[in-house]
């Protein structure tokens, strides 16, 4: 044991002396053969050199593979991270309803006056043909009066003109009956003094005489039947002119008498009497509104709907009410297409039961239904849309650390989700909170 212990040291001390030989050796060949240079020229070139790829190195770097994006540091207890789902969209938004009559009937003065009675106050339920209130009006009276002294003046003179017309038909009918008899008499002493001239009891004067006097009255004949015809048509025409004349007074006459019974206002049909802008003793004009009657037979919603969904909503679509946890189906029965102060209006009507105990006045909250559920990735709704208008979003880095700045493309939306087209995959996380704090950064640290 002792001999191979001895044999180590001896062959180590043999290593030793060849190794400090060697070195001896290639000192002396170096230092004999090469220029020995200055150190601290060459120490400044590798200092130099190393410097160099160290900057470059350091540009490379920034270049390719450094994280340019500006960056903001925020508060995890002042976001909302929500997740993105995918699943049926459903397509619907929801609006507030105001409960109206199914139909409104105002009630305008046909012709002014003074109010002497009010019959029936509002809020009352009416009958049609009830009388509401009374007007008064002299000068209508008055016109009453006019035209009835007109239309007597009027029927006295087609009166006269008839009973005078026909006292000359009379007198034309005599004298025609005259010419005809005064004819006869002539032709029978014509045929006669033509054979007294044949057998030469007469002279031819006579003769020609008696026969100049017959054609004459032959011709005054004809001449009294055109004359008689003539004056039965301008009889008829004018007749009928006075006529046509005392039937229009007549209508005028019923008109204004029509005025004089619509100072009684009437409801025109069966109702409530809601607004009556009425008092004893004032005095309204033509056209005035006194107020308006309620058909309550049925009702209709109203509701007010934001312009963003003008281009989707249309005459037809079905609508869901929730009250007392029971559902009751409307229909959108007329879309109005002003659009004032951003909204516009639409009209809904009970397409079965209604709620019970309904009332005018009342608001209930809608949902509109837009389309069938369709399967689409969803995001939550909240503040981030209204600073990003839906074309980008925060997503979260799998290690919460951290979230960054994508583009996405958003489709249709209903008033929990926005339907998310492009961009986003289910699962991942996002920042749903408003981004009014964080400016244009293109990355959170999410801390």
């Amino acid at each position: 044991m002792n001999f191979v212990i001895e044999f180590v040291k001896i062959r180590h001390l043999q290593k030793q002396y060849y190794l400090f030989f060697t070195h001896i050796v290639t000192y002396k060949f170096y230092t004999m053969d090469r220029i020995i240079e200055n150190k601290s020229k060459k120490r400044k070139k590798i200092l130099w050199i190393s410097g160099a790829v160290l900057i470059s190195t350091l540009i490379i770097y920034q270049l390719v593979w450094a994280d340019h994006s500006s960056k903001l540091n925020v508060d995890r207890d002042k976001i909302t991270i929500s997740e993105v789902i995918e699943g049926d969209f459903l397509d619907y938004m929801t609006a507030t309803g105001t409960v109206e009559p199914i139909a409104t009937i105002y009630l305008d003065v046909i012709e002014g006056g003074r109010i002497e009675h009010i019959s029936i106050e509002e809020g009352s339920m009416v009958k049609k043909g009830d009388v509401i209130l009374q007007l008064s009006n002299p000068d209508l009276n008055l016109r009453i009066l006019t035209n009835q002294a007109n239309l007597a003046e009027q029927e006295n003179r087609l009166r006269d003109t008839k009973l005078m017309m026909e006292q000359q038909k009379i007198e034309l009918r005599r004298q025609i009956i005259q010419l005809e008899f005064e004819q006869i008499r002539l032709k029978r002493e014509f045929v006669r003094n033509k054979i007294f001239f044949d057998k030469g009891l007469i002279s031819e004067e006579e003769y020609l005489l008696s026969d100049e006097t017959y054609k004459l009255s032959q011709q005054t004949l004809v001449l009294f039947s055109e004359r008689a015809t003539q004056d039965s048509i301008f009889r008829a025409t004018q007749v009928k002119n006075l006529e046509d004349a005392l039937n229009r007074m007549h209508s005028n006459l019923a008109l204004v008498k029509d005025k004089l019974e619509s100072l009684n206002v009437k409801a025109p049909i069966d109702g409530q009497l809601g607004t009556l802008d009425a008092e004893i003793g004032q005095t309204i004009s033509t056209g005035f509104r006194l107020g308006q009657i309620n058909v309550l037979d049925d009702y209709k919603v109203m509701a007010p709907l934001d312009e963003h969904w003008i281009d989707r909503i249309r005459v037809g679509l079905s609508c869901t009410l929730e009250r007392n946890n029971q559902s009751f189906s409307l229909k959108i029965a007329k879309v109005y297409p002003e659009v004032r102060n951003g909204r516009f209006d639409v009209d809904m009507v009970f397409s079965g039961e209604k709620p019970k105990n309904i009332r005018t006045g009342q608001t209930y909250r809608i949902r509109v239904e837009l389309g069938k559920p369709e399967k689409a990735l969803q995001v939550m709704k909240s503040g981030f849309y209204s600073t990003t208008g839906g074309q980008w979003i925060y997503v979260v880095d799998p290690s919460g650390d951290f979230a960054t700045k994508r583009n996405i493309t958003t489709g249709k939306m209903n008033p929990r989700y926005y339907e998310i087209l492009d961009g986003l995959v289910a699962g991942e996380k996002v920042i749903i909170s408003s981004y009014d704090t964080f400016g244009d950064n293109d990355k959170l640290i999410i801390k």
